[in-house]
């Protein structure tokens, strides 16, 4: 039986979620506001195998470019006037954070990242490109190159495994052995260059949308705004100001490279994920928004991580740990009350059973689906008829696979008898 948050097929029709959205300073209108998430899946191709890496050790192995294959993903989950976020793509060597993963810095990056955004918008869609810099959750022997992050803080748990090997290795490698290095003044503005950098590839020849910052999970910039991991007594950190710097900065030079409202950018308040755990959340964080909308008042959109969320605790243990440094019963109204009119996205945990009253009650503009987009690349016909979503295979989110196709592209989408309606519930059909 359907519930009040899983309506029928006329009342699913008629839903908010399927009515029409202005983004990009009203320069870009949705059909619908299902959008899908950035998601790390790890099928790009190495750009160089060379059975000698010290040939060219900065480059073998560690360099990644989205091919035909990675097209075809997109393409698949593309509906006409639907807005695709794409995987994190480092700007820089130093930012990738593991194998397999697609950058946005070297000419090879451009031409697979093009036919990318071909297949989206044959398909009607638009796309953007996220910017993803890992800051101190990659090492050196996965870049070649020294690791980098605010403080040079050591990871907390010394006996914590890299999740792969290195190239042309079978072991993984701990953390602790392979630590960061602060970044200078001097690095910073170079970093910020290569995000800039990134951003004018990926609208100028790669013919992306807009351009979305990750901002959250614990990665570069979210390390610059954590306290346990910014220990800096310069400008950059000592104080929830100070440690919003970093990401003013980028922000502020990414919007004059690109176009203020070809930019976006994805934060997680509450977020704890790569150990990102510093304490002021709120005055931290609500600072960042209100200078962000004080000075960048045309941003695309702006997109949160629900606090109940997490990819490293379940729920009622995220909801624990925020409880003991007294943040309970918290949620994304405030920065929603900040941003006022710039469009609001979340992301975390949404289905066909919980996806509805949000967005009809005006709480947020647009949801981020991730792993249900993955099984369903029709996702927003399937919410919008009541057909019932096939489950995902959780241990082919993340690669590299040699059979790269295997749940990747090989979700067929929606037919008949595949699947009947359904107020919500989720069935394995393949």
């Amino acid at each position: 039986m359907a519930t009040s948050e899983t309506p029928r097929d006329e009342k699913r029709a008629q839903s908010r979620l399927f009515t029409p959205l202005k983004i990009a300073n009203g320069k870009i209108e949705l059909k619908h506001r299902v959008v899908l998430a950035p998601l790390t899946r790890n099928r790009g191709l190495p750009l160089l195998v060379s059975p000698d890496a010290s040939l060219c050790p900065e480059i073998a192995n560690r360099v990644w470019y989205p091919d035909d294959l990675v097209a075809e993903y997109y393409g698949q989950r593309t509906t006409e006037g639907g807005l695709l976020i794409s995987e994190g793509l480092p700007p820089s060597l130093q930012g990738g954070g593991m194998p397999g993963v697609p950058g946005l810095f070297v000419p090879e990056h451009v031409a697979g990242w093009k036919k990318v955004v071909e297949a989206v918008h044959a398909r009607g869609g638009f796309i953007y490109a996220q910017l993803w810099h890992s800051g101190r959750t990659t090492i050196k022997p996965i870049t070649g190159v020294d690791s980098v992050s605010p403080s040079g803080i050591p990871w907390d748990d010394p006996e914590e495994f890299y999740p792969y090997p290195p190239p042309g290795e079978t072991q993984r490698v701990k953390f602790r052995d392979h630590p960061s290095v602060a970044v200078s003044v001097a690095d910073i503005k170079s970093t910020i260059q290569d995000y800039c950098a990134a951003a004018r590839r990926a609208m100028e020849e790669c013919g992306f949308d807009g351009v979305e910052v990750h901002g959250g999970n614990g990665y570069l910039p979210e390390q610059f705004l954590s306290s346990n991991i910014n220990q800096r007594t310069d400008r950059y950190g000592g104080s929830p100001e100070a440690r919003c710097e970093f990401t003013h900065e980028l922000m502020d030079e990414l919007c004059k490279t690109v176009g203020e409202e070809n930019m976006a950018i994805r934060l997680s308040p509450f977020g704890l994920y790569n150990q990102a755990r510093g304490s002021q959340r709120m005055e931290t964080w609500s600072h960042l928004c209100r200078e962000l909308k004080a000075q960048h008042p045309t941003l695309s959109y702006i997109s949160m991580i629900e606090p109940r969320y997490e990819q490293v605790f379940s729920e009622a243990e995220k909801s624990s740990f925020l409880a003991s440094w007294g943040l309970a019963d918290v949620s994304l109204s405030h920065f929603r009350t900040i941003f006022g009119s710039t469009p609001f996205f979340s992301a975390g945990g949404w289905d066909d059973s919980n996806c509805w009253d949000v967005i009809e009650s005006g709480r947020y503009d647009a949801l981020l689906f991730g792993r249900w987009f993955i099984s369903n690349p029709d996702l927003p016909w399937r919410l919008r008829r009541g057909w019932r979503l096939r489950m995902y295979e959780r241990a082919r989110f993340y690669g590299p696979f040699d059979d790269r196709e295997r749940g990747y592209t090989d979700y067929e989408p929606y037919a008949e008898g595949d699947a009947t309606e359904t107020g919500g519930d989720q069935v394995r059909t393949k």
